[in-house]
């Protein structure tokens, strides 16, 4: 393919700000989108700006008394937009955008700092109950219902006298009808667990050498198809989560990438197979995957096993001289993302010819 005839990954506007930046997201059904982190002084924020004819025009600004690491929309319907945050002293906190002086929901959610959080069922029909889930340096995985009090209504943990692992990453899967419902977390020293939430038991684990620091399900609200893990050096991994084999466990394939960290993975709303990376020396990479001919295939016991595909690799960009650490994409304009560096600076990026994908 020609180079033009590639997608192009334009910085569209950047903005500088004067606190560190640690998460964004887009608010449903708007222009608008938050970011949020921690003030110098230990403080945590939230801001809110909206895309207007080529500029950032900042709306409104939230102050916490706790730095903020992490923030989702997903456990929310689409008329509330309610924002779901985790602070750096293990706290879950609920904001009503339109009126933020009293939070709707707050809880110690943990004992120390919240580092992933993600949420369902907010945003889709049928789909089970509105559930939040956080995960911790206390390591600890929790589930929690926002319409129940303050206690969780799942949690996973390592067993007394087990070494608590530091958990980086969490996501909701399989979430395709209302019984069914995942959740894998990563950790610090690589494992990578599934736990299987209708049943209340671990499906499955393994260990990809390396700190988890993103895990995404390509999409959250069909029967679970494939998973993106992303570690410390360079290193990426994507599950075909189809065919489980007793033994082998899910097919996978490993992709080395940025040179760097890998911070995160998002992939497209409007195509599950295009996904973005984003690594620590300021660079993102865009790929898509590719379906083998067949997705399971039978073993010498006549037992069925997956099969991966490839991935090929349609665009790279430099951001930032630091690491970009949060990536988010629009769900109503297919190509527009905002994202946030260590770097202090916001930028809306525009990535074009996705339609061809």
């Amino acid at each position: 393919m020609d180079r033009l005839d590639k997608p192009q990954i334009i910085c569209h506007i950047e903005k500088s700000v004067d606190y560190s930046l640690f998460d964004t997201k887009w608010i449903p059904c708007s222009a608008k989108f938050i970011v949020l982190g921690s003030k110098p002084r230990g403080t945590g924020i939230i801001q809110i700006y909206e895309v207007c004819s080529g500029e950032l025009k900042h709306i409104k600004s939230i102050e916490s008394s706790n730095s903020l690491k992490c923030g989702t929309f997903k456990a929310s319907s689409l008329r509330d937009r309610f924002l779901a945050t985790g602070d750096f002293k293990g706290k879950l906190t609920i904001y009503d955008l339109e009126n933020s002086s009293i939070p709707i929901y707050s809880v110690n959610a943990h004992k120390e700092i919240i580092n992933a959080i993600d949420g369902i069922g907010g945003q889709c029909v049928g789909f089970g109950a509105p559930e939040i889930v956080t995960g911790s340096r206390d390591g600890s995985v929790k589930v929690w219902d926002p319409r129940q009090n303050s206690q969780p209504v799942a949690v996973m943990e390592s067993k007394d006298g087990d070494a608590k692992r530091d958990c980086w990453a969490v996501a909701f899967g399989n979430s395709y009808n209302s019984d069914e419902r995942i959740v894998v977390a990563g950790y610090d020293n690589g494992d990578v667990k599934m736990f299987d939430l209708k049943t209340m038991s671990l499906r499955w684990e393994s260990n990809v050498n390396n700190g988890v620091c993103d895990i995404e399900f390509d999409r959250n609200d069909i029967q679970m198809n494939k998973l993106v893990v992303t570690t410390l050096e360079s290193k990426f991994f994507v599950f075909d989560l189809r065919t489980q084999h007793p033994k082998k466990g899910f097919a996978y394939l490993t992709e080395k990438a940025h040179k760097s960290t890998i911070w995160l993975v998002k992939h497209l709303p409007q195509n599950r197979e295009i996904f973005m990376t984003c690594g620590g020396a300021g660079t993102i990479c865009l790929w898509k995957y590719l379906y083998p001919n067949k997705r399971r295939q039978t073993d010498a016991d006549g037992i069925d096993q997956g099969v991966i595909g490839s991935l090929e690799l349609l665009q790279t960009n430099t951001l930032s001289t630091q690491p970009v650490n949060s990536l988010d994409w629009c769900p109503d304009k297919q190509g527009l993302a905002v994202c946030t560096a260590f770097d202090q600076c916001l930028r809306i990026i525009i990535t074009t010819k996705l339609k061809l994908y």
